[in-house]
């Protein structure tokens, strides 16, 4: 896959987005790299309010700007798994469209920042935001990102710390706070 073939999927992604008209953000690897990343994503993630969403308009859009189902019951399946499977037709990445309903996910798209990718203006997390999705996520990728992300941007690691305490006490596990520590640890050192 060429990176003009990528660039088409998101801009594509983002196209059919703003035809909806509600708020929605990139999310994942494109995201992390508008914000300086340098690192490799083969797909596009991408987040949207499941409350009162008409999930059969949803996909139609979609698929009438230039997506396919990646299962054949993809509607289904995104009620089951909150997380609409499609694929872009023209370029073949995978899009993955997540449906928010957490009153962090709901605040995050109320806050969402336009950055630059591959000379896209697309809509995506806060950096403070990025950090948290990055740090609840907790896979290896995941805490590089949220390494760089430490390092080289400014956050709210307050509000980090208490929004990622919350997950933490549902989760019933405290290594992520303890992974923040670690991280904030490793900036103060630089």
């Amino acid at each position: 896959m060429s990176a003009d073939s990528f660039t088409s999927a998101v801009a594509a992604c983002v196209a059919a987005l703003d035809k909806l008209g509600g708020p929605y953000a990139i999310i994942g690897g494109v995201a992390v790299i508008s914000y300086g990343v340098a690192r490799a994503t083969a797909d596009v993630d991408a987040t949207i309010p499941g409350e009162s969403l008409d999930l059969d308009a949803l996909l139609s859009t979609m698929e009438q700007s230039g997506f396919q189902r990646r299962l054949p019951d993809a509607a289904a399946f995104a009620r089951q798994a909150q997380v609409l499977l499609l694929r872009h037709r023209e370029s073949q990445v995978p899009i993955d469209l997540t449906l928010a309903w957490l009153p962090f996910e709901l605040d995050m798209l109320r806050s969402v920042e336009h950055r630059d990718f591959a000379g896209l203006s697309i809509p995506v997390p806060s950096v403070t935001d990025l950090l948290i999705m990055k740090l609840v996520a907790h896979r290896p990728k995941d805490l590089g990102d949220a390494g760089f992300l430490v390092r080289a941007q400014t956050v709210d690691l307050p509000r980090v710390r208490r929004v990622l305490s919350e997950f933490c006490a549902l989760l019933e596990d405290d290594e992520r706070l303890r992974t923040l520590d670690r991280l904030e640890a490793t900036r103060s050192q630089s």
